[in-house]
């Protein structure tokens, strides 16, 4: 990971507080009045970082991987959805399919993931802060800013 989002995650960790309050103020407004204010953030957050000089979310997490995933990962693999299972995911404590460990099995020394084209709809989707309805996902937007240095640069340049 480049030193440059090494610096925005330390940043985001010291301003919990700070962003716990704009998370608290952001809960009081309207739900597409908080997309109308995230996702210009997003947008601009992702000008200036690139996912191959990180890759934190795949090293430090791992996604859900709903049925149609499963499915899909496993036909691309040329295994079995039930050997796709045995060999890579376990239930977690929601009765979520989740990776076996972290980093990511399928993360490259390269920062490149090798099941790219059919990842996981919520790796497609990371860090979901260009998601409609951002009001209700704020509690995992909160947590993301601890991984993503995008989400960590959206709270530092959310003005509210």
């Amino acid at each position: 990971m480049l030193d440059e989002y090494k610096a925005k995650l330390a940043e985001a960790k010291k301003n919990k507080k700070s962003i716990r309050k704009k998370i608290d103020r952001l809960r009081k407004l309207r739900k597409g009045a908080v997309d109308s204010l995230v996702h210009p953030l997003h947008e601009a957050a992702f000008e200036n970082i690139d996912c191959l000089n990180c890759a934190n979310c795949c090293k430090t997490t791992g996604p859900l991987f709903t049925r149609a995933d499963i499915e899909r990962i496993a036909n691309y693999l040329h295994i079995s959805a039930a050997d796709f299972t045995r060999n890579y995911l376990k239930v977690d404590e929601d009765n979520d399919y989740v990776l076996k460990s972290t980093p990511c099995t399928f993360l490259g020394s390269d920062n490149y993931c090798s099941i790219y084209e059919v990842r996981p709809k919520a790796c497609r989707e990371y860090p979901h802060t260009d998601r409609s309805n951002q009001l209700g996902i704020l509690n995992l937007t909160e947590k993301n800013a601890d991984i993503c240095p995008a989400v960590a640069d959206i709270f530092r340049n959310l003005e509210l």
